[in-house]
């Protein structure tokens, strides 16, 4: 099973004409809608046992046309949803899928033929693991929540347009997390005010740096998708307002201004960004980087320099986020993109660690307010908990 994820998570990280993107807050509000106006028939879920397995259908969103939230091919937008139980019935996770950005006419079509384009070719299940998982060994604090995983298949965000306390976990992964930060607060501002509303943000702190050869590669390819998206009405008001660009797609520029409180996991040695923004093929005709890509431990001795300046460049971009006193990070040094969403990264006896903590324990200390959690790794190679990703093995 962890080899199966790799793989798939391999095939993902080969997107490379694909940048940082995420799902649509108008599926996220219409898939909400749907549920609570469903709640008021259904009642609190009554069974205490867990979920028989964690194969969960897909679902269709048959009135979506009348909402305008289609995908790319104009199929309807699907989810997966797995019903929450015990002490979790009352409380939501929705975890944003990633997938990445079409930047031209081109790219967009070429999506339709794919699931990131179209629900005609989603798989019919998926597996729940990690931060969606109902095994409390792998997800002791969010087990027994009803979980929502939202598809991604429109290549623009959709940015072109009770008794108890309920609790409300807003998440993704890469492009899901960019999605997550968003709107963050415009979630929280769909939801009852007494409900504790949260986001969390997986590998998605991306950087607006140059690359290896001085040229702005991202900020380029970003400002293709600012124009043709028409991206501007669902970007931070008071970023484009200073700016009036598309660097208001870069977390850094508008995390400042988000009310709600938002936890940030992050490899500092991403290797996606190292990948397709420190060292796009492009920026490497001559290969040079080609073996350090694929495998931090072949870096040379320049080369991991190099990286600890990117690391550094990360830390400094997070740095007026990490004030806010409900603030929440988790920074290893490992070489890898996204951790929640598998068990193996997320909460097992190998996943990667700080201070004794896995992802899991460190995201659950700080939404339940265990303790205020702000941790941040020494660099590479100190911690031996890492999960770094090694590209030549497969």
């Amino acid at each position: 099973m962890a080899n199966q994820r790799l793989r798939a998570l391999l095939r993902w990280t080969k997107w490379a004409d694909w940048a940082i993107a995420a799902v649509g807050f108008t599926i996220i509000i219409f898939v909400l809608t749907f549920f609570f106006d469903s709640s008021s028939t259904d009642g609190a879920a009554s069974s205490v046992n867990l979920p028989a397995s964690d194969l969960v259908d897909l679902t269709l969103l048959h009135n979506a046309e009348d909402r305008g939230a289609l995908c790319l091919d104009g199929s309807l937008p699907g989810y997966h949803f797995q019903k929450g139980f015990g002490s979790g019935s009352n409380n939501w996770l929705l975890h944003i899928e990633g997938g990445g950005w079409c930047n031209t006419i081109e790219s967009c079509s070429t999506r339709k033929t794919t699931a990131l384009g179209s629900s005609n070719f989603m798989e019919r299940q998926v597996s729940f693991s990690g931060i969606l998982s109902s095994d409390p060994s792998q997800n002791p604090d969010f087990f027994s929540w009803n979980k929502v995983k939202i598809r991604y298949c429109d290549g623009a965000s959709f940015a072109g347009r009770p008794e108890s306390e309920f609790k409300a976990f807003l998440t993704g992964c890469s492009a899901g997390g960019l999605a997550a930060v968003i709107h963050c607060d415009d979630f929280r501002e769909r939801l009852p005010q007494h409900a504790t509303v949260k986001c969390l943000a997986d590998a998605s702190f991306f950087l607006d740096e140059s690359d290896v050869q001085g040229n702005r590669t991202m900020r380029s390819f970003y400002d293709d998708v600012f124009h043709l998206q028409g991206v501007a009405k669902s970007l931070d008001r008071n970023c484009l307002s200073r700016m009036g660009n598309s660097r208001c797609l870069f977390p850094r520029e508008f995390i400042k201004n988000i009310r709600t409180p938002v936890f940030i996991v992050n490899p500092a040695y991403d290797f996606w960004q190292i990948r397709n923004i420190l060292v796009p093929d492009v920026s490497d005709p001559q290969g040079y980087w080609q073996t350090c890509r694929l495998n931090i431990h072949s870096c040379n001795p320049n080369q991991l320099e190099i990286l600890k300046g990117f690391r550094n460049s990360l830390l400094n971009a997070l740095s007026e986020f990490q004030q806010k006193n409900e603030a929440g990070m988790f920074v290893n040094s490992c070489y890898i993109h996204c951790q929640t969403w598998m068990a193996e990264t997320w909460h097992s006896p190998s996943s990667p660690r700080i201070n004794s903590k896995t992802i899991a324990e460190s995201v659950g200390d700080w939404y339940f307010n265990r303790g205020a959690v702000k941790l941040i790794d020494c660099p590479y190679p100190c911690n031996p908990t890492c999960y770094n990703m090694d590209f030549t093995r497969h």
